[in-house]
């Protein structure tokens, strides 16, 4: 243990009261703020989740088509060049097995499905309610989505098995009051065809719930009339989080629309960043108050301690030693502060998780979600060490100013 080191601690210790305050403050505000951005990044990565398990990382749909403008070159010849701001869409994709079999060269992507989708109304006996049916091969659509796992009622392999099986969303099979095994008919453009629900499932997202009948591609493309291409190509990524460098590439080489999922669900994103700002900062005033009581403590040491800190400097102690010993005390709180808030951060993160909270809309979930995320731990003590350090300067510096000389004339400030 070091001189400097010795010397705060004994003056830390006279001022017991004063450290206590301070240390619960940054016990406080480190553990605090480990469970606030637990919760709430836990809620943002479960709602990714979700929308990964129904919407895919990626959606491939539209053709693009350049604009292509003459231009006179003189001498009576004339040559096209592309246009980019008059680039033209094509609803759909014509040729899905190219556009697969290109996805498939890049290396990033661990599955792709074809879908074909239509608005219908679906009627059953007890009423009518608009829809949408999407069209799927099973097989290749369980590689991009949680389908399997979202079944509540029934059972994927009997949707598998049935020609004119389908698959409904338990909000929508509610309004019709459906359940399994129970027939129902679609109408499109007055064209009818009887279906029966084969399973039941529920992705938590109302207005995918309350919308989506999935069939098998065969019996929509019958009875949407479409024999050939499709609406988009849903594809999912080994890692999720290149999905915008992926999208720019394959929008690129592919000439079709590619949209990731970042930019798909952009506002939801920004309003989870925004909770999570407003918690950091909500709960970084704990640590503030720490930092405001260690300027407190410090300079009442600074006060009571002159005549310690004169026979310090009679003995040989330099400046930048006294600012030592003070910084030292900053750093001693700071350590025992870190240690037990994360501790603390850590008990409470799991209690939180345990709290039942039945949610359903965005995403379903029966509890508090929670992440368990090294970063939150490293974030919360930085943010204490920032707080506690800066206020621990003033006195530091102060400390360091005193002469000996003045001190005994009285005169030292």
């Amino acid at each position: 243990m070091s001189p400097n080191f010795h010397i705060a601690f004994r003056f830390l210790t006279a001022k017991k009261r004063a450290m206590l305050m301070s240390l619960s403050c940054t016990v406080l505000g480190v553990g605090l703020f480990i469970v606030t951005q637990a919760t709430t990044s836990g809620f943002e990565e479960f709602f990714i989740k979700t929308i990964l398990g129904t919407n895919g990382a990626l959606r491939i749909d539209d053709k693009i088509q350049d604009t292509m403008r003459s231009m006179n070159a003189g001498g009576g010849s004339d040559f096209l060049v592309s246009h980019r701001e008059g680039v033209k869409y094509i609803q759909g994709v014509e040729e899905p097995k190219r556009v697969i079999a290109g996805l498939n060269d890049f290396a990033n992507v661990s599955g792709t499905s074809a879908v074909l989708q239509g608005n219908v109304l679906v009627r059953s006996s007890f009423k009518n309610e608009t829809a949408q049916v999407f069209g799927i091969n099973l097989d290749e659509h369980l590689k991009v989505s949680d389908l399997r796992s979202q079944i509540v009622q029934g059972d994927i392999s009997t949707f598998r098995e049935a020609p004119t099986g389908a698959l409904m969303g338990k909000v929508l099979a509610e309004r019709l009051q459906l359940d399994v095994g129970n027939s129902f008919i679609l109408d499109y453009q007055g064209e009818l065809r009887r279906y029966r629900v084969s399973a039941i499932y529920e992705t938590g997202v109302t207005d995918i719930d309350k919308v989506r009948v999935y069939v098998h591609m065969n019996e929509a493309r019958s009875l949407l009339k479409k024999p050939i291409g499709v609406t988009f190509i849903q594809v999912n990524l080994f890692n999720k989080d290149r999905a915008v460098e992926d999208a720019f590439q394959m929008q690129e080489v592919l000439k079709h629309s590619a949209q990731a999922w970042q930019d798909r669900e952009k506002s939801w994103l920004s309003a989870f960043h925004a909770l999570s700002v407003s918690s950091a900062i909500t709960v970084s005033v704990f640590t503030l108050i720490a930092g405001l009581a260690m300027f407190n403590t410090l300079a009442m040491i600074v006060l009571e301690k002159t005549k310690d800190i004169a026979i310090l400097r009679s003995m040989g102690y330099e400046r930048r030693d006294i600012t030592r010993i003070f910084l030292w005390q900053a750093a001693i709180v700071l350590a025992i502060g870190a240690i037990v808030g994360a501790l603390i951060g850590v008990v409470g993160t799991f209690a939180v998780s345990k709290i039942p909270l039945p949610i359903n809309g965005i995403f379903k979930t029966e509890t508090f979600q929670v992440s368990w995320n090294g970063w939150h731990y490293v974030e919360a003590v930085l943010t204490a060490a920032i707080m506690v350090m800066a206020a621990s300067i003033i006195p530091a510096r102060r400390a360091a100013r005193l002469e000996p000389g003045d001190i005994v004339r009285g005169t030292a400030q």
